[in-house]
């Protein structure tokens, strides 16, 4: 398999049961760093990509990324020292709920592409299943992990299907995160949408609501997409 090259960076995926996806660039294009975040931590990291996207638009200084999976850490890591930041990246062996039980540490942002597919659908590759299935890593371990490590002032990102959406606000609030920015994705304007990219502070607010169309037709995309993406991707 070749290597995904983008405009600042390259990744290898040959050994990371899930491969570069829209989902993945659009969340971390999308993210919020006005806070100027310190620190950012990347949960289920795959490939490295959002830990890699975030160093090319942040300053933080601290950027790490926890992947459960042994072939994807080993594979994330080697992305995180061939490109220009390996000095700000670092990635960790670990599950979620053994990381956040070990660490003290605090992180000013909290960025995930978690997996949501349910147990019952099936798939033949193991790999690809624990990648994806929701019960290797439930939204309540995500967004309660989170809430401990997530500073007083940081925000947490996330990219989830839009029917996930109703049921994953009301359980983060509950744990003390509460939206403040929602954009809904679709594919083309009379698609149904299929993706909520949600953001969440500790602080109470208005939430901003806006939608993103990625395609006019058939690889014709729109001004939106565009000028979300051009920075990352070669031929935008």
């Amino acid at each position: 398999m070749k290597p995904f090259q983008f405009k600042q960076f390259t990744i290898n995926q040959d050994r990371c049961a899930m491969k570069i996806g829209t989902d993945g660039v659009l969340l971390g294009a999308w993210v919020g760093i006005e806070h100027n975040p310190f620190s950012v931590l990347d949960i289920g990291a795959g490939t490295g990509l959002l830990s890699l996207m975030l160093a090319q638009r942040c300053n933080a200084e601290v950027i790490e990324a926890i992947e459960i999976d042994a072939d994807a850490y080993e594979q994330c890591t080697e992305n995180f020292e061939a490109s220009p930041w390996n000095d700000r990246l670092f990635c960790y062996h670990a599950g979620l709920l053994e990381f956040a039980q070990e660490v003290d540490d605090e992180y000013d942002l909290i960025i995930s592409n978690p997996p949501f597919y349910k147990p019952t659908e099936s798939t033949t590759e193991k790999a690809r299943a624990i990648a994806r299935f929701q019960d290797a890593m439930p939204f309540e371990h995500l967004i309660a992990c989170t809430a401990k490590l997530l500073s007083k002032t940081g925000k947490f990102a996330v990219i989830i299907p839009f029917e996930e959406e109703a049921g994953f606000i009301k359980m983060s609030t509950s744990y003390g995160l509460f939206p403040e920015w929602i954009t809904k994705i679709k594919g083309t304007k009379e698609s149904p949408i299929k993706r909520s990219l949600l953001q969440f502070s500790k602080t109470m607010s208005s939430t901003q609501k806006n939608e993103l169309i990625i395609e006019k037709g058939r690889h014709d995309y729109t001004d939106d997409y565009i000028n979300l993406t051009k920075e990352f991707y070669l031929k935008m």
